[in-house]
């Protein structure tokens, strides 16, 4: 879906998004915005590293009593 913008539908959006919260508070929600990013890119990268010493450790087998 995103991959269909080009630089007229981000220059549209840009220009929505000006009229709507104004000049003064579109730094503070592009700051917002990255740092929550941020964090999600963070909690991923932790969530796919605990998985992977999961999936190289070998199995331990049981032992039947």
């Amino acid at each position: 879906m995103l991959q269909n913008i080009g630089v007229p539908g981000l220059i549209l959006i840009l220009v929505i998004a000006l009229i709507i919260f104004g000049p003064s508070k579109l730094p503070e929600l592009g700051r917002a915005v990255g740092s929550t990013l941020k964090e999600f890119k963070k909690s991923t990268r932790d969530l796919v590293s605990d998985e992977e010493p999961a999936k190289t450790q070998p199995k331990k087998e049981e032992k039947a009593i």
